[in-house]
């Protein structure tokens, strides 16, 4: 490989982990043994913080993000200048209150953002890992959370808040370190990924893979990106955020900037168009072997199998409070999946509420102003935190 290739591959590397101003990164004293067995040396895990934490470090509420999302929960992002994946809900006066709470969200491992992943440089060769990084889970993404936690000085969690991949977490979470969170709040998510979700995952990383400038994972030390294969993943997936109903009533049969059909292949339809828009900012902002390990750390979750195939024995003597909402038009993460999850607390009696949310607005409802989940979470959070003794909004 010649010096101006890696230039290039440092060059790249360094603007996708380093140019999210404001973020902090933690580095952590000990590698992670992942669940795989190896062991991950130099784990960096890039995160914002928003409030402040209270004298008795009581008031901390972990926020988990999902597939394609990050750190920047509740700030302008700086790749795409938007304002946070969940400012609806995260911020001052909002149901997870910045003025109330000390409000932590990290980059998941495997991502892109900072945290270690594919993208970062593995020090032994001072080139990207690419494919030479372990495979993680979710529950290594957990335990890394675990760390940066513990770096931050925060014992107990007051609570653990995610939606989709995040809820997957949170379930981890409680599972896992149950002692060390009061209240949980799984959004749209399952206790395993199903058949057809790692079959849709399996399609997009397909796509990846056969892109030429994908390189065998090596793109970046290369000087490629697959961006066409990317893009095409990320609008598959982004159907499956959808629902028909919502699909129909906000794109139909429209179509796009042209009176009349062009009888080709352009995008001749308002929902080609906005697909295609979807596919080419996604590639701006992720790397796409990160693509590749997140996706298949959702495919590898399954909380029963880790617990000698009976989910109710992963809560057994819980004393976290749980609250679990599903959407009523989301058949990625369908209300079956979250009653299971709710039949399992029950069994491991622990204090667990349900809420159903009527929605035409598919799988992506968790990140939308939808007032129902606004104040299910309100309510929820405001309970919780009666019951630990924080002041009241």
């Amino acid at each position: 490989m010649g010096e101006a290739t890696i230039e290039r591959t440092v060059h790249e590397t360094a603007r996708r982990e380093a140019d999210a101003p404001r973020s902090l990164v933690a580095r952590l004293d000990r590698p992670l043994t992942l669940e795989s067995g190896a062991v991950l040396g130099g784990v960096r895990v890039a995160y914002q913080t928003y409030g402040a934490l209270n004298a008795e470090r009581s008031n901390a509420v972990l926020i988990c993000h999902a597939l394609t999302g990050d750190q920047h929960v509740a700030n302008v992002h700086p790749v795409t200048g938007k304002p946070g994946w969940w400012s609806t809900m995260v911020g001052p006066g909002r149901p997870i209150d910045t003025e109330r709470f000390f409000v932590i969200c990290s980059n998941v491992l495997g991502g892109c953002m900072g945290t270690t992943g594919p993208a970062s440089l593995n020090p032994e060769t001072g080139e990207p890992y690419g494919l030479d990084l372990p495979l993680v889970t979710i529950r290594d993404m957990v335990a890394a959370q675990a760390a940066l936690v513990d770096h931050l000085g925060v014992r107990d969690l007051f609570a653990v808040v995610g939606g989709s991949m995040g809820g997957m977490q949170v379930l981890e979470w409680a599972a896992s370190h149950g002692d060390r969170v009061f209240a949980a709040l799984p959004i749209a998510t399952a206790a395993k990924h199903s058949a057809q979700n790692i079959a849709f995952h399996e399609v997009g990383r397909q796509a990846v893979t056969a892109d030429p400038d994908w390189r065998e994972g090596r793109y970046l030390v290369e000087g490629a990106i697959p961006r066409k294969g990317l893009a095409v993943a990320r609008m598959a997936a982004h159907i499956t955020y959808l629902s028909e109903p919502a699909l129909q009533t906000k794109f139909g049969r429209n179509l796009q900037d042209r009176a009349a059909r062009t009888f080709g292949f352009d995008a001749d339809f308002q929902i080609e168009s906005y697909l295609r828009h979807q596919g080419q900012s996604f590639v701006e902002r992720f790397d796409a072997n990160s693509y590749l390990y997140v996706t298949r750390a959702m495919d590898y979750f399954d909380l029963a199998a880790d617990h000698g195939g009976v989910l109710a024995k992963a809560f057994q003597r819980s004393k976290t409070r749980f609250c679990v909402v599903s959407f009523t038009s989301d058949w990625l993460f369908p209300t079956e999946d979250s009653r299971q999850i709710v039949h399992a607390l029950n069994a491991a009696a622990a204090n667990v509420s349900f809420v159903e949310i009527e929605t035409d607005k598919g799988h992506d409802a968790f990140l939308l102003d939808v007032p129902e989940l606004i104040a299910t979470t309100k309510g929820f959070i405001d309970s919780a935190a009666r019951a630990r003794g924080l002041p009241p909004a």
